[in-house]
């Protein structure tokens, strides 16, 4: 991680939970951004009147449809809807949800604030180390393995299912103990787990 995310983290740890963005998002319905796409270092104003502006967006959608843009280096600015800068009531809000949608990428992540805005951009500087320090102050398992390295989960299929199900368990206690009834375990949301 670089020393901008970890001063964000720090500042608002901990890092909200799946738990915590279920109920925010139940109080605040419908709630949307401004999100703008900016080459690195290109950042201006105009570019929220531009093709690269989502005005009024929900945020995992544009992600979800506009990951390639992130991919090719390009930054993410994330304003409150009609404004140029962000409350910073929505800030850990937003890291929370970012950092979901990108646990199915796989991809580490850097924030920043910058002129009121939260930007975000992939970090294309983690190894695994930093992926795994990055997902676990989100009190998610970090699942991405750098397959050069031996990483002791076992080759045979059911083998390593067992593992890596250990692994989760193992986890989900020790957040357990930590957060109570605020963790939610396995990634899930409320919603999730009572369907099942």
């Amino acid at each position: 991680m670089n020393s901008k995310t970890k001063e964000l983290i720090a500042k608002f740890s901990p890092m909200w939970t799946n738990k915590q963005v279920w109920e925010f998002d139940q109080l605040n319905e419908e709630l949307s951004f401004d999100l703008v796409y900016a080459e690195s270092g290109n950042y201006d104003t105009s570019l929220w009147k531009s093709k690269n502006a989502h005005p009024d967006s929900y945020i995992r959608d544009v992600i979800v449809r506009t990951f390639d843009n992130l991919l090719d280096n390009e930054e993410l600015w994330i304003a409150n809807k009609g404004e140029i800068s962000l409350d910073e009531k929505h800030v850990v809000y937003l890291m929370a949800v970012v950092t979901d949608v990108m646990i199915e990428e796989e991809v580490c992540i850097n924030f920043r604030i910058d002129e009121g805005c939260l930007v975000v951009t992939i970090d294309r500087a983690a190894d695994v180390i930093d992926c795994k320090e990055f997902f676990e102050e989100f009190y998610h398992l970090a699942t991405g393995f750098n397959y050069d390295i031996n990483t002791g989960i076992p080759e045979d299929e059911t083998e390593a299912e067992m593992y890596l199900t250990r692994l989760q368990e193992e986890f989900d206690e020790k957040m357990k103990s930590n957060l109570g009834e605020l963790y939610l375990p396995g990634n899930n949301d409320p919603d999730t787990l009572n369907a099942k």
